[in-house]
């Protein structure tokens, strides 16, 4: 097992490639530790390089309802009357901190996705 930090493309496009030929190995054994160890510095370095942008709260419920088959009126317990659901929807209204909580304890939506963009 030879790891080092990943600090370059290179250095990236290498641990990919040694984690193709790890990848199956038995947790617990050293090819399976030599993987995990890999997975976690290329995370590292596409989190530090490839920073991800925050989630649109509105795309956030959006993707649930689809993930879950919902229509707008299945929002309304979490936002409130059609109208306003539809006001949220379409951004015109932001979300009140007891929708977004709503959201997150009835459609599992996280917290972080609900909050983006929020100063």
């Amino acid at each position: 097992m030879d790891i080092k930090p990943i600090r370059s493309q290179e250095d990236l496009t290498a641990a990919f490639t040694r984690i193709e030929q790890l990848w199956g190995a038995d947790i617990g054994s050293p090819e399976g530790d030599e993987l995990e160890i890999l997975a976690l510095l290329i995370e590292k370095y596409e989190d530090e390089h490839y920073p991800m942008p925050p989630s649109d709260p509105i795309e956030a419920i959006k993707f649930r309802m689809e993930q879950q088959g919902l229509t707008p009126r299945d929002l309304e317990p979490f936002i409130g009357t059609s109208g306003r659901v539809s006001e949220v929807l379409n951004r015109k209204r932001k979300l009140s901190l007891s929708m977004i909580k709503r959201l997150h304890d009835g459609l599992r939506i996280p917290y972080e996705s609900l909050l983006a963009g929020v100063a």
